[in-house]
């Protein structure tokens, strides 16, 4: 049971514009990652290849990075997330950008559990905060903002208690 999660954004800006988002990942200014709500993105270094860190209990490495265009994370863990998370740019055929996140993961042992009754809940919600930010950070508004289902409100607030101090 492979999963693949896609979530993309079509934007009015330039690939150079939706490329500095990526680009901030992790950084001082920070302009796609949506903290406040969600533990942030943070690494033993600027991003680049090699870097490692996450978000919460979500450990990953960056493996490939090519700015203003695309990275990918190779994850660590948590334990039985096989697989990576990638933010990349694509041109549109009407002059948008397509902004898109992809999960790509094989759960393996307790993943076959926690991503379909958690994880996947949790983080359809950031990637969805996230993409808010982007288009709020590129346009000035949200067309159609994300809402939390009454679900992810619960796991949220489990997860805040479990995850942080």
């Amino acid at each position: 049971m492979g999963v693949v999660n896609v979530h993309t954004r079509w934007l009015p800006v330039s690939a150079a514009e939706a490329g500095a988002l990526i680009d901030s990942l992790a950084g001082p200014d920070d302009r796609l990652w949506p903290t406040g709500e969600w533990p942030p993105m943070e690494f033993d270094r600027p991003l680049g290849v090699g870097a490692v860190g996450g978000h919460g209990p979500v450990r990953y490495t960056v493996q490939h990075y090519v700015p203003g265009e695309w990275v990918r994370f190779g994850f660590t863990g948590p334990r039985g997330f096989d697989g990576f998370h990638e933010f990349t740019v694509h041109p549109g055929p009407d002059g948008t950008i397509a902004l898109r996140h992809t999960l790509a993961i094989q759960p393996i042992g307790p993943a076959r559990l926690t991503w379909p009754l958690a994880f996947r809940w949790l983080h359809d919600a950031c990637l969805e905060d996230s993409l808010d930010k982007a288009e709020r950070d590129l346009t000035g508004t949200v067309a159609r903002p994300a809402r939390w289902s009454w679900y992810v409100k619960l796991l949220h607030a489990i997860s805040e208690r479990v995850f942080r101090n």
